[in-house]
């Protein structure tokens, strides 16, 4: 027998609360998704605003404010390298729209790795995780906070040098606090990541509207003969492109968070679009406003084509483009390490990392393992590492495993046909890009062989360390008692789990 509440909600007799009140008088609560005592899992907090903010803010870094020249220099005119962005943005929309079917086919986290994982299998996914554990990742994460270091204190030591130690602590400080930030909260992570972005286009803006403001005045002596023949570099093209295409290298990050993305079957597809639509507008408008105040040979010759574009504009403010660059930086440090965690996490779940970090917080419902095992690593190269070098070895395996994942795609689409697609492109999308990435591969083995080759070197390793930790860590019950736990995981991932208050993830 039930009594009535006033709101007519029904109520056990038995239910009455502790300090003597009706039972009739306390409406029942609501259960709280995010309560501590809620189901622990990663939550589905990507929206579509957040899901663009994590593209458009991991794409635009700190390239396009100092140094947007390599294609210019290797293009040879004006009006070749407009058409080189363009182009570039296209060929980086093939590949976005090849991993949005990707990602609305295989709705897990993890982007290349699960990709090439679902394809191909484990030993080259594998592959792919470790070249991305000991050197892509963690020096990737390295070179752009370096830049935020420094552009952060720039105008503090105007008209002086930032001393290279001030530079190296304020990089640790900046990936600290982002650390801290991916640890404590998904939902805060995605709002700084949105208003990161918001700064990162303003100021694109800031640069755009003067710099076509001039141009619709008439200032356009400098897109004169802007596409003579003699000047443009048949050879150099390839080399431009390539450049073009690293500039775009971001639109796969969304995917790297599928599990946490509401709705992906939409989201996916339509956040990536729009992203793209956005950056290669920003991009090419931004070298229009450029040209228009700055001949081929000043951009060229600029340190940092921002500062001077806003030197010969702005006057003063000038000394905000330095702010401008941090902000993007830490944007872009934002984005990647939230998604670096969660190929960590997939990896992990997958049985190809320690348990540990396929492990949820109880209460902050983050990753907490997966985000922290980059800090030490990345801090270790920030001050030992030759970073730069390690990027120049390792920088061509990007395209090498894109361009295997959406291989991959073409494959499946073969050997497993009756996969649920709710978003699928046309053939000759992902043929077209696969072979855009194997190109550009060839072109890095071409241009310089012996980084490259070290390159491929660092990778392989991955083989012997797949059987050493994947298949030798699964040996045979009889064989482990004769050989004795050589890998004592199990201990590792306890005391590790206690200290950090994660448990395993409920699915």
């Amino acid at each position: 027998m039930t009594r009535r509440s006033v709101n007519g909600e029904g109520t056990g007799v038995n239910n009455i609360p502790p300090n003597g009140e009706h039972p009739g008088d306390t409406p029942v609560p609501k259960k709280d998704p995010d309560a501590p005592h809620g189901k622990v899992e990663l939550k589905k907090k990507v929206t579509l605003l957040r899901g663009i903010s994590i593209i458009i803010g991991t794409i635009i870094g700190a390239g396009i404010f100092i140094s947007p020249k390599g294609i210019l220099k290797n293009s040879g005119s004006v009006g070749m390298s407009l058409v080189v962005w363009i182009a570039c943005g296209v060929l980086s929309l093939f590949g976005a729209l090849s991993y949005a079917e990707l990602g609305t086919s295989i709705k897990k986290s993890g982007g290349h790795y699960t990709y090439i994982l679902e394809a191909f299998g484990p030993q080259m996914a594998f592959i792919r995780l470790w070249a991305d554990i000991i050197a892509i990742r963690p020096a990737g994460l390295a070179v752009i906070s370096l830049a935020f270091g420094q552009y952060i204190l720039e105008p503090i030591f105007r008209p002086c040098g930032v001393p290279e130690i001030a530079i190296k602590l304020a990089t640790s400080i900046g990936i600290t606090s982002v650390m801290y930030l991916n640890s404590m909260s998904t939902s805060w992570t995605n709002r700084i990541q949105i208003l990161l972005t918001f700064c990162k286009l303003l100021a694109i803006v800031i640069i755009i509207v003067p710099g076509l403001y001039m141009l619709f005045k008439g200032e356009t002596k400098n897109f004169e003969n802007a596409f003579e023949v003699s000047n443009i570099k048949l050879t150099g093209l390839p080399l431009a492109f390539y450049s073009g295409m690293y500039a775009y290298a971001g639109w796969f990050y969304l995917n790297f968070v599928t599990e946490e993305v509401e709705n992906p079957e939409k989201t996916v597809p339509l956040a990536i679009c729009i992203s793209m639509a956005i950056v290669t507008s920003c991009y090419v408008l931004t070298n229009v406003a450029y040209y228009t105040v700055m001949s081929a040979e000043e951009l060229l010759a600029s340190q940092a084509v921002a500062v001077t574009f806003a030197e010969k504009t702005m006057g003063n403010f000038s000394v905000a483009v330095p702010v401008f660059v941090a902000l993007s930086c830490f944007g872009t440090m934002n984005g990647c390490l939230f998604a670096f965690s969660r190929i960590f996490y997939v990896a992990s779940r997958e049985g190809h990392l320690p348990e540990v970090l396929s492990m949820i917080h109880v209460r902050r419902h983050t990753p907490l393992a997966a985000v922290i095992i980059l800090y030490p690593m990345t801090v270790l190269q920030l001050f030992v590492g030759d970073i730069y070098s390690l990027l120049n070895f390792m920088s061509f395996l990007r395209w090498l495993f894109i361009g295997v994942a959406v291989l991959g795609l073409i494959y499946m689409r073969y050997t497993r046909p009756d996969m649920p697609r709710p978003f699928k492109v046309p053939l000759f999308i992902p043929a077209i890009f696969s072979f855009t990435c194997f190109f550009m591969v060839f072109l890095s083995l071409y241009s310089d062989p012996v980084n490259t080759g070290i390159g491929f070197a660092i990778s392989l390793t991955g083989i012997p360390a797949y059987y050493i930790f994947i298949v030798f860590d699964r040996r045979p019950k009889w064989l482990q008692k004769g050989l004795g736990n050589t890998l004592p995981t199990y201990s590792f991932n306890r005391s590790v789990q206690i200290i950090l208050e994660v448990i395993p993830a409920e699915h």
